[in-house]
């Protein structure tokens, strides 16, 4: 599943386009690579997403393209979440 989907999917961001837009503007690290919209998320992947001044890192724990609401939290692992000082 690409990046900018599988973020929108699992409700990490609210839209697609958001996730392209940051992937696109060099926001969104898998592995400690920047990457593309298009890129091919896979378990287990380190995904680091830097938006505004907040910087979320998370493990991706299942890339399944239909999920409910209830169901999506459980497709990534919150490995840190923290602000950004300016």
């Amino acid at each position: 599943m690409r990046i900018d989907k599988y973020l929108k999917v699992s409700r990490i961001l609210k839209r697609r386009t958001v996730s392209k837009e940051l992937a696109v503007n060099d926001r969104i690290m898998v592995n400690g690579k920047i990457v593309k919209p298009s890129y091919k998320v896979k378990v287990d992947d380190i995904v680091s997403i830097t938006f505004g001044n907040r910087k979320i890192t998370v493990k991706v724990l299942d890339t399944s393209d239909i999920k409910r609401k209830d169901e999506a939290r459980n497709s990534y692992e919150i490995i840190s979440d923290e602000f950004i000082k300016d």
